[in-house]
């Protein structure tokens, strides 16, 4: 499968699998895994299990590995970093958000080749917008290369964190803001200057691996805190990403200490 063919078989996933239990999900097809806001539904599940069977069919030889798989299997993901070709789904990215019928929601795949992230997508079902990047050809949306606006005001960032809201380090970064609680679309809020940075606690290479690529390949930086790049390969808690260098040493900077160890999520 080229990439086209995988963005193509995405959005085949959402229209047959996703989207007819949009609005539509019976209360016994939401679970709660780790924790009360940790859902998964019926739909998390025959799309990752969609995907994967398309995707072991094209790529026999690849390891595949979604984010319910791994919840029940978690030794899977530690075959991440040695695979000579592997794909991490995440099948129904902001699964808070479908179940309360918000739109903010999405399929997110990254491929990676000797554990380096390769190629990267992000659907959006409900806004049309495809985001598909390439390692060293950039990032495009719906084929057309990303437009970036950079309003003229101090660093906007964003956390899903309620005790980071308001945050604006005396003035030196504006005020923090909430997250779409969906790395598919936060990671395009980076990519279109909506916001410029953004602060996560959780590691989860389904989360971010496809979404690091894509900031970095149009300039930006994908970084824990303790300062080296994302990978799959990091272990430690706390990720910040920003549209540019300056903005990550900026907020790093700004940061309070008492959060730079990366609170527990």
């Amino acid at each position: 499968m080229d990439t086209d063919a995988i963005t193509e078989l995405l959005q085949e996933t959402a229209e047959q699998v996703i989207t007819p239990r949009f609005r539509s999900l019976n209360t016994d097809e939401v679970e709660t895994k780790s924790g009360p806001t940790d859902l998964v539904t019926v739909a998390d599940r025959e799309a990752e299990e969609y995907l994967t069977a398309r995707l072991r069919a094209a790529f026999p030889e690849a390891l595949v590995v979604g984010e319910e798989t791994v919840f029940a299997q978690p030794e899977r993901a530690r075959a991440l970093p040695n695979a000579e070709h592997a794909f991490v789904i995440d099948p129904v990215d902001g699964t808070r958000n479908f179940v309360r019928g918000r739109d903010q929601h999405g399929v997110i795949l990254a491929e990676l080749r000797g554990g380096i992230t390769t190629r990267g997508w992000i659907w959006q079902p409900q806004t049309g917008r495809a985001y598909v990047s390439e390692r060293g050809a950039g990032v495009r949306v719906n084929g057309e290369e990303v437009v970036v606006n950079r309003p003229q005001r101090p660093p906007l960032g964003g956390s899903s964190k309620d005790a980071l809201h308001g945050f604006d380090a005396d003035g030196a970064l504006s005020p923090v803001v909430a997250s779409q609680f969906a790395c598919c679309f936060d990671y395009p809020a980076i990519l279109h200057g909506d916001i410029d940075f953004m602060f996560y606690t959780s590691m989860h290479p389904w989360d971010h691996l496809a979404g690091s690529l894509m900031v970095t390949e149009n300039g930006g930086v994908s970084r824990t805190m303790d300062g080296v790049a994302y990978s799959i390969l990091n272990r430690s808690r706390g990720l910040l990403v920003a549209s540019d260098v300056s903005v990550w040493m900026a907020a790093h900077r700004a940061w309070p200490p008492a959060r730079r160890g990366a609170p527990k999520a």
